[in-house]
């Protein structure tokens, strides 16, 4: 019972911190642009710690170790290895370059950005991107509202929903209340309290099996476990290859970034672009060394389940795998019980810092694309924002219906929607920023496609088996950047003054 109560401590004091920080800048949102954007004033830390800490959804406390856990090191390994590129690349080629362009056009969403970079008066891509953004971005947030109901389940035996439904609620209200520059600034705490938490779980769960060598012993003996080009199977015990198409095709994660609303728009928010470069190597530092402790929590989970330490955990339950080491370490007086109260912080953290970016960029897409952009309607400041907080309201709503079941993978799920994004938006970034003749008409059909494809693909193609069954984003990706191209070569170019502003864009 005591521990129990320092857990919760621990977890309502961050609680309420996350709250407190969305009250004080609640304050400073007095226009539409501070709401969505923080009036392009981040600094290159909170930029950095911000774009990968709401990059960093539950997955990297429980969907990577409970898939390291369940299976090894060949599929979370590359998907590790292809997220630790595709960081470094966005970082490199596309932030600097879209927070130069958004500036100059006067952009501060990601569908307000595709329809003035290529002069869409009618607004139809604004319409497409703000309904990709909910589409996928409401599963994604739903996998978040998962989490924290299989930690609280799992820790108090709470219920499910109620669980859910609570954490949801302070997401709501700290998102609400202070927008962008709140979700930034809460970003930085929840990233600094992912890594802390990933540093204790792995220190404790090796020191209690009786150090890494321990751990290593453990799983050694499973075939293929321990290998980058087998996968091992927990149910039938043996291994099987993974094969240079399957590698390929987890690798193909990193394309995901280049599409990414949520981390696209810290690049948008930084206030002097030539402090990128730190926030880069921040970024890249902290998303390398992070990924790997969590892989190497699902081993040490592993090794402490051999030796009867925590149960043996089967199927999702596998993403519960930090919860149970948490608990262990709480047993173990006041002190190590607070601490447990700090790690389950930590996934609060890494949920929250990707639910609130998510519902903030769906709030945008809907109040200012679809309603003002798309629908003509003209809006004042205090009405903008309402619509905006209302549909936080709304969306986190139809995200709470939809994971009602506790049996759902959350990697699963945020691999779905991951894959959504890179394709929709990723080869249109990319050709809006390096290719001059792209035009709006291959920028659509190239989003639709993309979008589409990750439906087709996932549901119905990969379905056939071997070499169709790959992950959906590297097919969906390839052809709807051919399929931009192709509409773009075959439609008007782009005029004389969307050229003039590629070239000045450019040329810095």
């Amino acid at each position: 019972m005591t521990s129990q109560i320092c857990i919760i401590i621990a977890i309502v004091a961050y609680l309420g911190m996350m709250i407190y920080i969305g009250i004080t800048y609640s304050k400073k949102n007095t226009q539409a642009a501070e709401f969505y954007l923080g009036g392009r004033k981040l600094g290159p830390l909170v930029t950095a710690m911000s774009a990968e800490a709401s990059d960093m959804s539950s997955y990297l406390l429980m969907g990577l170790p409970g898939l390291a856990y369940i299976a090894g090191f060949a599929e979370v390994g590359w998907t590790a290895i292809g997220l630790a590129i595709g960081t470094y690349l966005n970082w490199l080629f596309v932030s600097r370059r879209i927070r130069r362009y958004s500036s100059r056009i006067g952009s501060f969403t990601i569908p307000e950005f595709f329809a003035k970079r290529y002069d869409d008066d009618r607004h139809f891509l604004t319409c497409i991107a703000a309904v990709i953004i909910v589409v996928f971005f409401v599963p994604y947030t739903a996998s978040g509202f998962a989490a924290c109901g299989k930690l609280f389940s799992t820790l108090f035996g709470m219920n499910y929903i109620a669980a859910m439904i609570l954490s949801a609620a302070v997401i709501v209200i700290y998102c609400t209340l202070g927008g962008f520059l709140a979700v930034s600034t809460t970003d930085l705490i929840q990233g600094i309290t992912m890594s802390i938490a990933l540093l204790i779980v792995v220190g404790f769960g090796a020191v209690v099996t009786g150090g890494f060598g321990s751990v290593t012993d453990a799983v050694s003996s499973l075939p293929g476990y321990l290998s980058l080009v087998q996968s091992y199977s927990a149910e039938t015990g043996t291994a099987a290859p993974y094969t240079p198409l399957m590698i390929v095709s987890t690798l193909a994660w990193g394309l995901g970034y280049f599409g990414m609303p949520h981390i696209l728009l810290r690049f948008m928010a930084i206030e002097d672009e030539n402090k990128l470069n730190l926030s880069r190597r921040i970024a890249t530092v902290w998303v390398v060394i992070s990924m790997s402790i969590a892989v190497l929590i699902g081993v040490v989970g592993y090794g402490l389940s051999q030796a009867g330490i925590i149960p043996v955990l089967e199927g999702s339950n596998s993403e519960t795998v930090i919860i149970q080491i948490a608990s262990v370490l709480s047993s173990h007086g006041v002190i190590p019980a607070l601490i447990a109260g700090v790690i389950l912080a930590g996934i609060l953290a890494a949920t929250m810092s990707t639910a609130d970016s998510q519902l903030l960029a769906a709030a945008s897409s809907i109040s200012q694309n679809l309603v003002q952009d798309f629908g003509k309607k003209k809006l004042d400041t205090k009405t903008s924002l309402l619509i905006a907080r209302i549909t936080v309201i709304a969306i986190s709503l139809v995200a709470v219906f939809i994971a009602q079941d506790p049996d759902s993978s959350i990697f699963g799920i945020v691999s779905f929607a991951w894959a959504g994004f890179g394709a929709a938006f990723g080869p249109v970034v990319l050709l809006a920023l390096f290719w001059k003749r792209s035009n709006k008409q291959g920028a659509l059909a190239g989003m639709i496609v993309g979008g589409v494809m990750v439906f087709t693909w996932k549901y119905g193609i990969a379905k056939l088996g071997g070499a169709f069954a790959i992950y959906e984003l590297l097919p969906a990706f390839v052809i709807a950047l051919l399929v931009n191209v192709a509409v773009s070569l075959l439609t008007k170019a782009p005029n004389e003054n969307l050229v003039r502003i590629f070239d000045e864009v450019n040329a810095k």
